[in-house]
């Protein structure tokens, strides 16, 4: 048995690089002082979230010649000495010069042990509600990422990933405990999908499952929902918050995981002689 206890940084972010990276400092060091073992920041997290501001909020992922934004995490990691998910930002490569939607996780010592390129670019149309097309700027990646602590291996990805299963099936099905989303829904999709996608994907592959998001600035032109949330095997709700900018905190048992797959044993049920096995490896 191993209980943990998981934080997300439901962050205010503005249009100060500077000014977002102190804040999520202190709120990583407030969340590491409340007990949190592991830590996760939001999507865009140091810049609006916008197609508009990508371009000049990118900085490149370098561990040897660190940027401002990578440093910041890389220090607040081992300052803190959490597991940190450090959100996202955007990220100029240093040979394409593409831009990408890109996560990094770092260990409590400030190494990065993981890096995440938004696999799905959100692009949607809801006539007369919200219009976003991310592939206007930014390129999607091409990796399925998942990282080790001492509870067990995690999966993450970014926002519009989660409507994706494969990611949290192949993720499961490979050992992970849980799947961890930074995202930053709107007022549209928010209401009619944040929770429910959460919960089915937790549901489906008897994990936890965590998504958390920036809070809410009704003056920036993008309105993030908010509800940053936790869920468990069960896809019972156990912890979650409003649009506000706040800390959400949940003790996890991996002893549940257990618990409930040998309640519903989905694992030695799945039919592959009928079906594929999106984990197979091909």
């Amino acid at each position: 048995m191993a209980v943990f206890k998981l934080a997300l940084v439901q962050l205010a972010v503005g249009a100060q690089k500077a000014v977002n990276l102190a804040n999520a400092r202190a709120k990583v060091i407030e969340a590491a002082q409340a007990g949190a073992q592991l830590v996760v920041l939001p999507e865009c997290f140091n810049s609006p979230y916008g197609t508009q501001y990508f371009g000049d909020y990118a900085e490149e992922i370098n561990t040897e010649n660190m940027s401002e934004s990578i440093l910041a995490l890389s220090s607040m990691a081992r300052d803190s000495q959490v597991y940190l998910v450090g959100g996202s930002i955007p990220e100029r490569d240093h040979n394409t010069q593409q831009l990408f939607n890109t996560c990094t996780v770092w260990s409590p010592q400030g190494t990065l042990l993981a890096k995440h390129r938004k696999m799905h670019l959100f692009d949607i149309d809801f006539p007369g509600k919200i219009v976003f097309k991310e592939s206007e700027v930014l390129s999607a990646g091409n990796s399925i990422t998942q990282f080790t602590t001492p509870w067990g291996k995690f999966g993450v990805a970014i926002c519009y990933d989660i409507r994706f299963p494969e990611l949290a099936m192949i993720a499961a099905r490979q050992g992970c405990i849980g799947m961890l989303y930074p995202g930053a829904f709107n007022m549209t999709t928010g209401p009619l999908h944040w929770e429910l996608l959460l919960r089915a994907r937790a549901v489906d592959n008897q994990i936890f499952a965590a998504v958390c998001s920036p809070a809410r600035d009704e003056t920036a032109s993008y309105h993030a929902w908010g509800h940053s949330t936790i869920v468990d095997p069960h896809a019972r709700v156990v912890a979650t918050t409003d649009e506000n900018p706040s800390i959400v905190y949940a003790d996890l048992d991996t002893e549940l995981l257990d618990s409930v797959r040998r309640s519903v044993p989905i694992y030695s049920q799945r039919r592959f002689d009928v079906y594929p096995d999106v984990a197979a490896k091909k």
